[in-house]
């Protein structure tokens, strides 16, 4: 009979494995190219479109300027320059999809590389006599739109000391009747406005972006709420759903069944697994039962007040196999006493699935520890089984995900179990020990109070 039901398990593990797998490779890829918004996660059509602008308006304003005003203008060097940002930007669409995205760090190398591309220009041109040296201030805003601190201040710093670079070097402004050479005092203050003006636009583009990047951070986080919700919700409906239409076949199973144990002979080989039978489809009953039960049914012994560790027994020796062994222990923190608690049924199916999963997965021994504490209430459930798998424990508590090796499911126990302690204030962490896994939950003892309060009302 047990081997018939593992067959099943594994039947419809296989059924959602290919799902499993695709949602896998969808949050890698996601990881791996990060949000349009965040830091380093630019897009390459972004910067190669800023930059044709840059250099069409380069190439454009000194052609202009040399030749409709008749300004000379150092062409030879001049050209060269716009000429090797335009095979730049042309490389870097030609290598990569205009949907790329550019890491942080290749970001920053194209920005500065713009820094220094213009400080090289406005040198020709008269440095900081040149009333296109404000242009300085443009790499240093699409930084900080973009990149992180670090990149942010790099460009920052870069930008403020080309134009230092550009007021010390003595040039003069190319005009018709010749160069036009500006005091001393004026350079130093156009460097100190330019300065200033990097300084002060980096710091609120930067502000702007990140709290940008905060309100698309907590939309996203929000959103997956909503979602994690809805699924919770459709889970709650099919669950009433199959407890209706549950009841009928199970009570036909329930009744054949005992016609089947009262005809079959003591000695027939069929007489343990109609014994089976029949346990699971009165266990299958009860579990329908408790779905329409109120938790305040006083009637109901597994409802009534306890201390928790005397709950949790109550709910392993329900669920206990044979050759397992599970033991309750109390340690308690400095300051903390052991609450006695009405476990309403959404967390004692919480616990009760993590129990049943030690148990089921341990060789010999499951050890549920309760430390309460003066603000929190900590409870460990560990085995002595092979633990989760490594590459499966940052994804643990997502729906539709096998939890451990070689075994089958649909893995929405745990996504259920987590949804329904983080309700009532609980978080729950997943890592494996020396041998074995374990859990452990949380509960600050303020909300298991506010949730106790909300229950007796």
């Amino acid at each position: 009979m047990a081997e018939r039901r593992e067959r099943i398990e594994v039947g419809a593990t296989s059924a959602t494995a290919s799902f499993d797998r695709a949602q896998r490779l969808a949050r890698l890829l996601a990881r791996a190219l990060g949000p349009t918004s965040g830091p380093g996660g630019v897009r390459l059509h972004t910067i190669a479109t800023l930059r044709w602008i840059a250099v069409i308006g380069q190439l454009f304003t000194v052609l202009f300027v040399h030749f409709s005003l008749g300004i000379e203008l150092p062409l030879a060097p001049i050209l060269p320059a716009i000429l090797l940002s335009a095979l730049l930007n042309l490389a870097l669409v030609v290598s990569f999809r205009a949907a790329a995205r550019l890491g942080e760090w290749p970001a920053t190398a194209l920005f500065a590389y713009d820094v220094v591309q213009l400080c090289y220009l406005l040198l020709l041109t008269g440095g900081l006599h040149n009333p296109f040296s404000v242009l300085l201030l443009l790499p240093v805003a699409m930084a900080a739109a973009t990149l992180g601190v670090v990149p942010t201040v790099m460009i920052t710093l870069l930008a403020v000391a080309g134009a230092a670079l550009l007021a010390l070097l003595p040039a003069g402004l190319p005009f018709r009747d010749g160069l036009l050479v500006l005091p001393g005092l004026y350079l130093l203050g156009a460097w100190t406005g330019i300065g200033l003006a990097a300084i002060l636009v980096a710091m609120f583009t930067w502000s702007i972006a990140e709290e940008a990047r905060r309100h698309a951070a907590a939309l996203s986080a929000t959103q997956l709420a909503l979602a994690r919700e809805q699924k919770m919700s459709a889970l709650g409906s099919q669950a009433a759903a199959a407890a209706h239409l549950l009841g009928s076949p199970l009570g036909t199973i329930t009744v054949i069944a005992k016609e089947l144990a009262r005809e079959l002979p003591e000695d027939s080989p069929l007489a343990e697994e109609v014994r089976e039978l029949l346990a699971q489809a009165q266990r299958c009953r009860e579990i329908l039962q408790t779905l329409g039960r109120r938790p305040q049914d006083a009637s109901d012994a597994r409802y009534a007040r306890a201390p928790l560790s005397a709950l949790l027994q109550t709910i392993g020796e329900e669920l206990a196999r044979p050759g397992k062994t599970l033991e309750v222990r109390v340690e308690p923190e400095p300051g903390g006493v052991e609450p006695e608690l009405v476990l309403p049924p959404a967390l004692r199916h919480a616990l009760a699935n993590y129990i049943d999963n030690a148990l089921r997965f341990a060789e010999s021994r499951v050890t549920i520890t309760v430390r309460p504490g003066p603000e929190r209430l900590v409870l460990e459930i560990a085995d002595d089984g092979p633990g989760f798998a490594p590459d499966l424990l940052e994804w643990l508590g997502e729906p539709y995900l096998t939890t451990r090796r070689g075994e089958g499911g649909l893995g929405l126990g745990i996504f259920i179990a987590n949804t329904l302690l983080a309700r009532s204030g609980a978080t729950v962490h997943f890592d494996n020990q020396a041998k074995g896994a374990r859990v452990t939950v949380i509960w600050p003892l303020a909300d298991l109070e506010r949730a106790q309060e909300e229950r007796d009302e």
